[in-house]
């Protein structure tokens, strides 16, 4: 099987949490990075360097020995039931793994509305409201879902899968600093999550994927 994963040169979210699912399984990959030309390309005619047309005009997309496919939860579920990160035969777990990839996309619909407005004093209230209204009362419930894994460190069973990499990759970017009016710190009340990111850093795999992609851990 060849597969071929493509997006931008970003550590979060989207196609990130992909990309580590894979190399935690030990699944081939090509890692297609957009950019440049395909960048501009791309964003001008939904057409990959592959000469395929993406099927939204949308990344990311997934190349899988020609047959293409797209949507961010629609290629973590394939690729993580490839690396053993996603169940194939337990429908509850599966269920409850579709859940938090669907809130990640809720909340990343809310930092879109955040966004919209681009002059400067309604884009700062806007990203108040985000972080001091919207991503608490997430946060809160991705809190409780991992508390109520009995004395699991993640959302569904003992071990790592590919729910728990979405919602790492969603508090990374959240946490970089990168975003304009949420705080580093914004994770500071939400003890399951921090222990949750905390043991996925600790992942011998993720540490030498980071270190080979990006030259650091992010």
């Amino acid at each position: 099987m060849e597969i071929t994963l493509y997006y931008f040169k970003i550590a979060f979210w989207r196609a990130e949490m992909t990309r580590l699912a894979l190399y935690i399984g030990d699944i081939p990959f090509n890692n297609y990075i957009i950019e440049g030309k395909d960048r501009d390309n791309f964003k001008n005619s939904g057409i990959l360097p592959n000469k395929k047309i993406a099927p939204f005009r949308q990344l990311p997309v997934l190349d899988v020995d020609g047959k293409i496919f797209a949507q961010t939860g629609a290629i973590a579920r394939f690729c993580g039931k490839l690396s053993g990160l996603y169940p194939k035969d337990d429908d509850l777990a599966a269920a409850r793994i579709d859940q938090v990839i669907e809130v990640a996309q809720d909340i990343n619909y809310l930092f879109t509305l955040s966004s919209r407005d681009k002059e400067k004093e309604k884009l700062k209230l806007a990203r108040k409201i985000l972080a001091t209204k919207h991503l608490p009362k997430y946060f809160n419930f991705l809190e409780n879902l991992i508390k109520e894994n009995d004395d699991s460190l993640f959302f569904v069973s003992e071990n790592i899968s590919i729910a728990d990499l979405a919602i790492w990759r969603l508090l990374g970017w959240f946490e970089s600093g990168i975003i304009d009016g949420v705080p580093t710190d914004i994770l500071e009340p939400y003890e399951n999550l921090k222990k949750m990111r905390n043991e996925i850093y600790k992942h011998p795999k993720v540490n030498d994927w980071m270190i080979k992609t990006y030259g650091k851990v992010i």
